[in-house]
C-alpha cells in the first residue's frame, strides 16, 4: 500500500499531489514537467516537501505535521533509473552482492538465487558492465536493488535509454516482478505502452497536479473521450486468454467473447490473462460483418457513444460482446455516411500489425503482498 500527499512549491513549478495505491504497480504517467520524477525523489528521500505525509506498508517515511522525516538510508527504497549506474570495476555477481550489503539483517528478502532466476541474468554473473546490453545492464540493476530487501521499488523511466527491441525483451521481467515478488512499485513513464502492460494503477499528472488516477482502461479513455481532439491518445484495454500461438507467423490468439484477437507476439497458451492496448486511430468500423479480408481481428458488438466535435474526427464508443469498451477514431464524415448512432450494431477491425507488442502482456495481478 502507498499512500502519498505533499506539496512541493519551487520558483517556476509547485507541485500539489495525492494519490493512494493498494498493491501492485502504480505508474506515474504524464508529459515531461507534469511532476513525476519529483513525487518520485520525493518517496526516495532525495527531496523534502513543503508539507505532507507519505506512508509505504503502514510504514510513515514522511511526515511534517507529526515531525517525522526518515533518512535517505533508512528508507528502503531499492531505485532504478534509466541508466542502471551499475559499478564499472565489478562484475554482475559483484554489483548484485553490492546490493546485498545494505540489505538489514532482519528484513525479509529475496535470495540470491532467486532474483538471478527471476531476471535471467545466471549467464550474465561473470560480465562486466560494459559488455552488458542496455537491456541486461538495467535488469542487474533491479536485482541489486530487490537485493537490498526495499520496502518499495521506484523504477524512473527505466527503459527510456532502450531501443524498441530491448524494451521488449525487458518487459516480461518487470512483470514477473510485479506478479511474484509482490513487491509495491512506483514506474515512472510517459510511453503509455509500458504503462498499459504494467500498471494496476495509473496515476495522471499535469503541471503537478493528479488529473486522473484508476486503473488503465479508465484513465486512458476518460479525457480523449471528451476530447476527440486529442485521438491518439485514446486507448481502449482488451483481456482475454491465449488460445493458439502461430509461431511461423510470429502471432498469438487471444479469445474475446467478441471475437478472436491476433497479436504481433507470441504467448505460450494456457499462459493465464493477457491484457492488450489498442489505441482508437488503429479501429476500422464496418456495419457488416467483413469477408475476405487481411485484417484478422473483427469484434461484434454495439454503438455506446459518440463524442464528435466540430473538427474533421470523432470518437465512437463500442460496446463490445462480453461487455467491454472499445474507442475508435472515426472521421465525422464516415459517421455521418455509415449512419452510426448509439444501438447500432458494428464489427470493429483491428490489424494486428498496429498493435504495439509492448502494450501486450500477462495480467494475473500481484499474487502476494509484502
Amino acid at each position: 500500500m502507498i499512500s502519498f500527499s505533499c506539496r512541493l512549491a519551487r520558483p517556476r513549478f509547485t507541485l500539489e499531489a495525492d494519490f493512494s495505491s493498494p498493491s501492485g504497480c502504480t505508474a506515474l504517467f504524464g508529459a515531461s514537467g507534469s511532476g513525476k520524477t519529483t513525487i518520485a525523489r520525493l518517496i526516495a528521500g532525495i527531496e523534502r516537501p513543503d508539507r505532507g505525509r507519505i506512508v509505504v506498508n503502514d510504514h510513515v517515511l514522511v511526515d511534517t505535521e507529526a515531525g517525522r522525516w526518515e533518512p535517505i538510508h533508512k528508507r528502503r527504497v531499492g531505485l532504478v533509473f534509466q541508466d542502471g549506474q551499475l559499478l564499472p570495476h565489478l562484475n554482475v555477481r559483484q554489483n548484485l552482492a553490492y546490493g546485498r550489503y545494505f540489505a538489514p539483517g532482519s528484513a525479509e528478502a529475496i535470495t540470491f538465487d532467486d532474483a538471478v532466476d527471476l531476471l535471467g541474468i545466471a549467464h550474465l554473473l561473470a560480465a562486466y558492465p560494459a559488455t552488458l546490453s542496455g537491456g541486461e545492464r538495467q535488469r542487474v540493476a533491479i536485482g541489486r536493488a530487490l537485493l537490498a530487501a526495499p520496502r518499495i521499488l521506484v523504477m524512473d523511466e527505466p527503459l527510456a535509454s532502450l531501443d524498441s527491441e530491448r524494451k521488449q525483451e525487458i518487459l516480461p521481467f518487470i512483470e514477473r516482478l510485479r506478479d511474484e515478488v509482490g513487491l509495491p512499485i512506483v514506474y515512472v513513464s510517459h510511453a503509455v505502452e509500458e504503462v498499459a502492460r504494467l500498471a494496476n494503477l495509473v496515476v495522471r499528472l499535469a503541471d503537478g497536479r493528479v488529473i486522473a488516477q484508476g486503473p488503465p482502461a479508465d484513465v486512458f479513455a476518460a479525457g480523449p473521450a471528451e476530447a476527440p481532439a486529442d485521438r491518439f491518445e485514446a486507448i481502449s484495454f482488451l483481456s482475454g486468454l491465449v488460445v493458439r500461438e502461430s509461431p511461423e507467423f510470429g502471432i498469438a490468439i487471444v479469445a474475446h467473447p467478441a471475437g478472436e484477437i491476433a497479436v504481433p507476439a507470441l504467448l505460450p497458451a494456457g499462459g493465464g490473462t493477457v491484457r492488450v492496448a489498442i489505441q482508437a486511430t488503429n479501429v476500422s468500423l464496418a456495419t457488416e460483418k467483413p469477408r475476405n479480408l487481411s485484417v484478422r481481428t473483427v469484434l461484434a458488438g454495439r454503438v455506446n457513444a459518440i463524442s464528435a466535435g466540430t473538427g474533421p474526427s470523432g470518437l465512437v464508443t463500442v460496446a463490445l460482446e462480453g461487455g467491454d469498451r472499445l474507442a475508435a477514431s472515426v472521421t465525422r464524415h464516415a459517421i455521418a455516411d455509415l449512419g452510426l448512432a448509439p444501438g447500432r450494431e458494428v464489427y470493429a477491425l483491428v490489424k494486428a500489425v498496429s498493435i504495439d507488442e509492448r502494450g501486450v502482456g500477462r495480467f494475473d495481478g500481484a499474487k502476494r503482498a509484502r
